[in-house]
């Protein structure tokens, strides 16, 4: 697929990516495009073989129209999930490797609701964390809003399931002291 400069993109592990261009280089003696991204998160750069665009999982974010899809997977009301922690955590790990959106929504529905009735480990809070950001930099494009209104929807469609009426979610910037 053809990205063009400016346009918005999603990397699997890093959320919504700015493309930057092309640009021919050589790596191992073997010249090849690279498509050139700009993390928002991070603004940290990527590289990526322009061939190689599919096979790592880069693709365009959700459209605003699939975002209703991504409310009935936020807000499915308690979600079956493996009790043993390993195992929870692989499975997390690998549906956000995915990339696919509605993955990392699960990731993100199945940890708000382990946090409502447990604390989370350390290792999944990270987690948790990591998958809110990429979901809420994947919703942001598709609404055309802000970050924090990105956010705030997240919160609404996790509200209508997992959390309990009255419960704010307890988030990176909300941390209960």
């Amino acid at each position: 697929m053809k990205y063009k400069k400016g346009e918005v993109v999603i990397y699997p592990q890093h959320g919504a990516c700015k493309v930057e261009g092309t640009k021919k280089m050589e790596f191992f003696g073997e010249k090849q495009d690279y498509l050139i991204l700009t993390t928002v998160i991070n603004e940290m750069t990527l590289r990526v073989p322009v061939d190689k665009t599919d096979e790592v999982g880069v693709r365009p974010p959700v459209s605003a129209d699939e975002l209703e899809d991504l409310v009935s997977v936020l807000a499915k009301p308690d979600p079956r999930v493996p009790s043993n922690w390993s195992r929870r955590f692989k499975n997390h790990q690998e549906k956000l490797k995915s990339g696919d959106v509605y993955q990392v929504a699960e990731v993100v529905r199945n940890l708000a609701a382990r946090n409502r009735d447990a604390s989370l480990s350390a290792a999944e809070r990270t987690m948790y964390e990591r998958a809110r950001v990429n979901l809420v930099s994947e919703i942001s494009p598709a609404l055309k809003v802000s970050a924090e209104d990105a956010e705030i929807y997240l919160d609404d469609a996790l509200a209508k399931g997992v959390l309990k009426d009255g419960e704010e979610e307890e988030t990176p910037k909300k941390k209960k002291k």
